[in-house]
């Protein structure tokens, strides 16, 4: 059951990221393979200037694996791995650097040094994050929220990470987004709080002149199947046409995403948004390439857009 198809990273991406142009950023304990492969395509294709954080001769051994001359780059050698994340935080809140991309990390590490408060990364919105999720280097786009950062999201914070997402579909290219707001069931049920949610972000959405056609409950099937919708008689704008997919705790989105890579080959670009500085959070085992998206994901959302 387990997919042999090869990752590929989508051209959507890429070409919106390289728009932007080469941004500064923060590459966060960077001694292993994967990272440094990522963050060398990375610059191949021009997105970004890197700084890298971590074991100097670790670093210089996988770039020497990869042919790859770093020596214009700069270094900042730290055998730590959990004094790495600190010194990327302070580079950005410092505006030395505008993106923070995990390497060989734990998210938690990472994620605690980045929510300091004195270090201003974090503003009025929430941090969440989103999964640009796709198949081919043409596809169209699926966006999964929150499957990394929020574990199990009260109303309000929903509601912002709403905002964060159709931010994101707006910067690449989707205009009105549709958003469907999942529970395991398309009624409004005390017994499914998630349903109870879903109903009240509907209304809030467009009482809110949120730029999305928003709807919920659903379930999974009829947010992404017409003829699911159909057979059920659900009549709404985003049904069987979902853009993004706004999921209930965590676990919910992380094991769909999950699912998506390991049993479709999907490509998983993970970038955390809301805050001073896009930071990228991928698998430690995730490949170069889906590295690579998560990159070109977090350059497109400095966009002004």
């Amino acid at each position: 059951m387990l997919s042999n198809k090869k990752i590929i990273c989508p051209n959507n991406l890429i070409n919106v990221a390289k728009k932007i142009g080469t941004v500064n950023a923060a590459i966060v304990n960077a001694g292993e393979i994967f990272p440094m492969e990522s963050v060398h395509k990375a610059v191949n294709h021009n997105l970004i200037n890197p700084t890298f954080i971590g074991n100097e001769n670790e670093i210089k051994k996988y770039a020497d694996k990869l042919k790859w001359d770093i020596s214009n780059y700069k270094i900042i050698d730290e055998k730590d791995e959990n004094s790495t994340a600190p010194i990327a935080a302070k580079l950005a809140s410092e505006d030395k650097v505008k993106i923070i991309v995990k390497g060989h990390i734990h998210t938690d590490v990472l994620m605690k040094a980045v929510l300091k408060r004195d270090l201003n990364l974090i503003g009025k919105k929430r941090l969440s994050h989103v999964w640009h999720m796709t198949l081919d280097k043409d596809d169209k786009p699926f966006i999964i929220t929150d499957g990394v950062v929020n574990v199990l999201p009260k109303l309000e914070v929903k509601m912002h990470i709403l905002r964060n997402a159709v931010d994101f579909a707006n910067k690449i290219g989707i205009s009105r987004p549709k958003v469907s707001v999942l529970s395991a069931t398309e009624e409004i049920l005390d017994s499914v709080p998630s349903s109870i949610d879903a109903n009240i972000i509907t209304k809030r959405a467009k009482e809110e002149n949120i730029n999305a056609d928003v709807f919920g409950p659903l379930a999974f099937d009829n947010s992404v199947s017409k003829k699911s919708a159909a057979i059920k008689k659900i009549k709404n704008d985003v049904s069987g046409n979902t853009d993004i997919l706004l999921v209930p705790n965590v676990e919910a989105g992380n094991a769909l995403v999950k699912m998506m890579i390991y049993f479709m080959g999907a490509c998983a670009a993970g970038v955390v948004l809301g805050g001073k500085a896009p930071v990228v959070i991928t698998s430690r085992s995730d490949e170069a390439e889906a590295r690579l998206a998560s990159i070109a994901a977090a350059v497109v959302s400095l966009s002004n857009k």
